[in-house]
């Protein structure tokens, strides 16, 4: 999959480049008044008409190639692989059972769970200020 998607990428951007190089060369539709003039137009590397039709037909085709390499580039970034089971399946999953509540001073800390029964494990500290915003004000 990720080859795929590297080769696709490196295909738009030499597509890209491609375009704007030849979108660069080409000569607008003004240009042909300055021709009829007296212009270097007829002396070009394609002659006189022989330009419009090559690159204007090359640059469609690295457009149409663009346009499908972009395509499958956005297929690609939003393929997700197939998971099984149902939706339902997975919101019916057992939840956790809650933990009986602890006593102590760590069980009155909010946002912390009850200290754990492992050997080893120490309970975390209560902090030795009150959490009132009051006591973190320093005086002077």
């Amino acid at each position: 999959m990720n080859a795929i998607l590297t080769l696709v990428l490196a295909v738009q951007i030499l597509t890209a480049l491609g375009m704007i190089g030849l979108i660069l060369i080409q000569h607008g539709k003004g240009a042909d008044m300055g021709a009829a003039f007296g212009s270097g137009s007829s002396g070009s590397l394609f002659g006189a008409s022989g330009s419009a039709n090559f690159l204007s037909r090359t640059t469609a085709v690295l457009a149409t190639v663009f346009f499908i390499c972009t395509l499958a580039l956005a297929y690609f970034g939003s393929y997700r692989a197939p998971e099984s089971g149902s939706v339902l399946d997975r919101a019916a999953a057992p939840a956790a059972a809650p933990q009986p509540a602890a006593s102590g001073p760590a069980a009155q800390i909010p946002g912390t769970s009850a200290p754990s029964a492992i050997p080893g494990n120490a309970a975390p500290a209560a902090p030795a200020t009150p959490a009132s915003g009051a006591a973190q004000i320093p005086t002077r």
